[in-house]
């Protein structure tokens, strides 16, 4: 359809004169803000990270989904807002809650019911490699000891991780108290890229403390390093612009420094919280139909299946002066 309009003389937006027109004032914070929410339609490059186990040959296959996805998105996306500016007018694009519907009643007449219908199925998959994704980190966390254990469960039969996935639609459910999407997408886009930069950095630090490591997938420094400036441009100008929204957000994420310290530095728990733990994790794996997954014997899986143990069966303490009579 975009093709059709240029062709038929429709560019007036896409001419350099009209398309580079300020129509506002110029804002350095809306500008990093503008980056901060079109980024989240990028954001897919990061969630394949998180299924690397469920790969086939991760270190040849992540490279390469990466490397071939984000080109090919790119280039759709870009020429979708080409073909939208052939139609609306930035003014009509900035008012309209729904681009590509606007863009269909304007051009397909009684066909444009097409385009509810394409986005909505866009965006279960969306959400669809989302919860795939996501419920793996909760997954990976609570097989590290971080979160509680029946979370790193699977089904006895599907191997799914059950209780992953329920705590992700949780989450979920609570972020929607915002009725206002392009808040919710500068919360999640502003926390998102906070973690994204302090892992970038972190490898930095493990390239310099530990250069010997093995790594299967190695890069350049100057990527890193160029991620990282455009980084702390992101958020500082975007903290400026949307103070509010992007405070919430560091809130939000500092919710899990009074969960960390109770689930994990906490060592010495009273019986009645441990009993509690191990009363949830049974009704859980009830409910649920979970087990522990099955782990391959190796140095790293026999403290790990010790923990788990732990956590399943709290013991009583060891010391023999804290013992009862």
């Amino acid at each position: 359809m975009g093709v059709v309009q240029i062709c038929k003389g429709q560019y007036f937006w896409l001419e350099p004169k009209n398309a580079f027109e300020n129509f506002q004032e110029p804002d350095i914070g809306l500008i990093a803000l503008a980056f901060l929410q079109g980024s989240f339609a990028y954001g897919g490059w990061n969630f394949l990270n998180y299924v690397t186990e469920e790969l086939v040959d991760p270190y040849k296959n992540l490279p390469r989904a990466i490397f071939i996805s984000i080109p090919l998105v790119t280039f759709v996306y870009v020429f979708a807002n080409v073909a939208y500016v052939t139609a609306m007018s930035p003014q009509e694009l900035l008012a309209s809650n729904a681009v590509a519907v606007t863009f269909g009643e304007k051009l397909l007449g009684v066909m444009a019911w097409i385009m509810p219908i394409s986005v909505a199925l866009s965006t279960f998959g969306g959400v669809n490699g989302s919860l795939f994704t996501s419920s793996r980190l909760f997954f990976a966390g609570a097989r590290e000891g971080h979160l509680p254990s029946v979370l790193a469960m699977i089904h006895v039969k599907r191997c799914t991780p059950i209780p992953a996935l329920l705590f992700t639609c949780i989450s979920t459910l609570l972020m929607l108290v915002t009725s206002d999407m392009y808040t919710l997408i500068n919360y999640v886009g502003f926390i998102n890229y906070f973690f994204y930069g302090v892992t970038i950095a972190g490898q930095i630090v493990l390239r310099w403390k530990k250069p010997d490591i093995p790594r299967p997938i190695k890069v350049s420094l100057l990527f890193p390093v160029v991620y990282l400036l455009f980084w702390a441009f992101l958020l500082v100008f975007s903290l400026w612009s949307e103070p509010v929204v992007c405070g919430t957000g560091l809130a939000i994420m500092l919710t899990g420094v009074p969960v960390y310290f109770l689930g994990v530095y906490w060592q010495h728990k009273p019986r009645c919280f441990n009993k509690f733990i191990e009363l949830l994790t049974l009704g859980s794996q009830k409910m649920c139909m979970v087990v522990y997954p099955k782990v391959e014997e190796d140095a790293g899986t026999e403290e790990l299946q010790e923990d788990m143990q732990e956590q399943q069966q709290p013991t009583a303490p060891k010391d023999k002066d804290a013992e009862e009579p």
